[in-house]
């Protein structure tokens, strides 16, 4: 939450009614606004402050409380029923105040239940059904009329043209554009000339206004949150909000519920709470932003009770969550070669505070991207980060580019080594994988890692000591390493003699961990124990063409070209491997009769116990080996769950599904055959 200043004068408040109108009306008419949301909000509640403190000084035209700050374009399509927006709050307390003035307007506590559900971050309109026919599409506006948007009516995924039955309804829900669908639009409208939009919520409402008047077809989405008669049939049935929701989705139209964070009922605000921080904690591996959680009576009884205030419901409150989008400046741009050879953009930025860090440096995805984007140094651009998610840019901002932006300069030889740069794809590359070279130091901190050969008394300086000293110029040469050249880099004997045991050690690890070492393009973990396990031996690894490669489970046929070709040029290194007696074959695993066989598996929390000295990806491959099949989200198709320390949102939602739960300790248990 952006901690709001307050103002201590009329003149402040004057010039903060200004920025803020001006702000609205930038929103509102093109979209673009110099105040993200957060400062927008922080605004906004500095304005509603002042003014319950000087009443004699509001100005008529003050956004405090109004729909859209009252600059929403109201059209001139009437409602049937107003469409308001709600209320905030920002933390337990502000929930706690709320429910205990609900509980008043009721003079009860509430015992209908609360309905969670995400609040979605694009735009609001209402879908007018007639006799199972999408007739209409309508914006919020001012909440009594709104904007004719049916020119979009057919390019919006969940939101069907034609019902499953002839019902007549108002649908009222959130159109947004999924992280994916924002990428898609904003390329198309690179090549029709039109500027990138800046983020998805300003997306969403360019896509709907425009829509009418484009030459071309920007897909959005929806999810439901409402639905309210029309035309006087009186279609909906159930007496809840979480019984209509059920109602809307047997129409097939796709509602809050079908999200990952979905649509659930609880008994107490304390509940509710929780499973706010479960959503937050979730927030990052959602494909489409949300901004907080919609808490809801559910009760029909309840919400009419409790009536309306004069632009929001009572019954009903916006729980907003820390903002994951802020506006900074582009500063700068570097670039890196990882250990693949892929040169990648790196954003420095104006450090700027998001989802509760200071963030400098932002990834800048690849050179298509920039020139797509049209992104120039000094430009204000969006900055988007959740959880532990890598803060990305969005886009620029182009209507704030002042006149002291210059181009940003993509490279035409490598950084790293000055050689040729490989431009065929999107993401730019090496000309030189032959594994020596540049990208060699990120090679080798990627094949000691403990993912791969595990060697962890190899860090960066002693990497980095053999490498000047000219006795490491390729993974194979790590073998190779004799005491002498080791105390040189480590100046220690005994450091020394440590890191040669973990050599040798090194040498027996499976195939897989081997292969992976390598740092072959367009593979990792997950794709070299596939490899691996599909082949067997280095040798027939090295044989296959890639058309063979193709076959392999997991791995896209598109990459079988890059990956064969690197495998062969990686030839020289594997044969000093061999010489220096590593292993080339990967252990035969019967995964048909495992004890895992047929299981989708999740692992979610930190491992205890017997697992404790297994991250993720060793916990992963057990249960690969295992004959299972591991993935990283709780779906309906997840059997079973491994539930660690904090285990968090992935928990709640495995309990939701009805998925079986073991602990860390149950679930060695049950592999501990393959751990003998």
């Amino acid at each position: 939450m952006t901690t709001a200043t307050a103002l201590t004068s009329r003149a402040d408040y004057d010039t903060a009614v200004d920025t803020a109108l001006a702000a609205c009306a930038a929103y509102y008419g093109d979209g673009r606004t110099e105040l993200d949301d957060a400062t927008y909000d922080a605004l906004v509640r500095q304005l509603a402050d002042y003014e319950r403190e000087h009443p004699g000084h509001i100005w008529p035209d003050s956004p405090v409380g109004k729909v859209g700050g009252g600059a929403a374009p109201a059209g001139d399509v009437a409602h049937t029923v107003p469409m308001l927006s709600l209320d905030n709050v920002f933390d337990a307390a502000g929930l706690v105040k709320w429910g205990a003035s609900l509980a008043r307007r009721l003079d009860a506590p509430v015992r209908g239940g609360f309905a969670a559900e995400p609040k979605l971050d694009g735009m609001a309109v209402a879908a007018r059904y007639s006799k199972g026919v999408l007739t209409k599409l309508v914006g919020r506006g001012d909440g009594h009329h709104g904007e004719d948007l049916s020119a979009a009516i057919g390019s919006i995924v969940g939101l069907p043209e034609r019902l499953d039955s002839e019902a007549t309804v108002e649908i009222r829900g959130e159109v947004l554009l999924t992280r994916a669908q924002f990428e898609a639009a904003n390329d198309l409208r690179a090549e029709h000339g039109d500027k990138p939009f800046a983020n998805p919520r300003n997306g969403t409402a360019g896509t709907l206004r425009g829509a009418k008047s484009r030459s071309y077809t920007i897909m959005t989405t929806f999810f439901a949150y409402g639905a309210v008669s029309l035309d006087g049939v009186d279609f909906l049935r159930g007496d809840t909000h979480e019984a209509v929701m059920t109602q809307v989705a047997e129409l097939g139209v796709q509602t809050t519920a079908a999200t990952e964070v979905g649509l659930r009922v609880f008994s107490t605000l304390e509940e509710v709470q929780t499973r706010v921080e479960e959503i937050t904690a979730l927030r990052g591996e959602l494909p489409f932003n949300i901004d907080g959680v919609v808490i809801k009576a559910n009760s029909f009884d309840e919400q009419k009770t409790a009536g309306f205030a004069t632009r929001h419901p009572h019954w009903a409150i916006a729980y907003k969550l820390p903002p994951v989008e802020r506006q900074t400046k582009l500063l700068g741009v570097e670039w890196r070669v990882g250990r693949t050879g892929i040169i990648a953009p790196r954003a420095v930025l104006e450090p700027v505070e998001v989802d509760g860090s200071t963030v400098q440096y932002a990834t800048l995805h690849n050179p298509d991207f920039i020139t797509k984007s049209g992104m120039m140094i000094g430009d204000v651009v969006t900055v988007w980060k959740a959880g532990d998610i890598i803060p990305r840019i969005e886009a620029p901002v182009t209507d704030l580019r002042g006149k002291d932006v210059t181009p940003i300069d993509l490279p035409d030889a490598c950084p790293e080594c000055g050689g040729e740069v490989d431009k065929s794809g999107k993401r730019w590359e090496c000309a030189d994988s032959s594994g020596g070279g540049c990208g060699l130091l990120a090679a080798l901190r990627y094949a000691v890692a403990r993912d791969m050969l595990d060697i962890d008394g190899l860090g960066d300086v002693y990497l980095e000591a053999l490498v000047e000293a000219g006795d490491v110029e390729d993974v194979a040469d790590l073998f190779t390493l004799d005491r002498d050249q080791l105390t040189a880099a480590a100046r220690s004997e005994k450091r020394a003699d440590t890191i040669l045991g973990q050599i040798a050690a090194a040498k027996d690890k499976p195939l897989n961990r081997i292969f992976c070492a390598l740092g072959i393009v367009r593979t990792g973990r997950t794709l070299s124990r596939e490899i691996a396990r599909h082949f067997g031996t280095m040798a027939a690894i090295r044989a296959a063409d890639a058309d063979a490669l193709a076959k392999v489970k997991k791995l896209p046929p598109a990459n079988a070209p890059k990956i064969a070709a690197h495998i062969a040029a990686m030839g020289p290194v594997i044969d000093k491997l061999v010489d220096a007696g590593v292993n080339m074959t990967e252990p035969v695993t019967n995964t048909a009769d495992g004890p895992l066989a047929g299981q989708t598996v999740v692992v979610t929390g930190t491992m205890r116990g017997a697992l404790a000295a297994l991250n993720r990806n060793g916990v992963r491959e057990l249960i690969e080996n295992a004959g299972g099949t591991s993935s990283g989200s709780v779906s309906k198709k997840t059997t079973l769950l491994v539930a660690g320390e904090n285990a968090g949102s992935k928990l709640a939602k495995a309990r939701e599904l009805g998925v079986r739960v073991v602990t860390e300790d149950e679930f060695a248990t049950m592999i501990a055959t393959l751990r003998s």
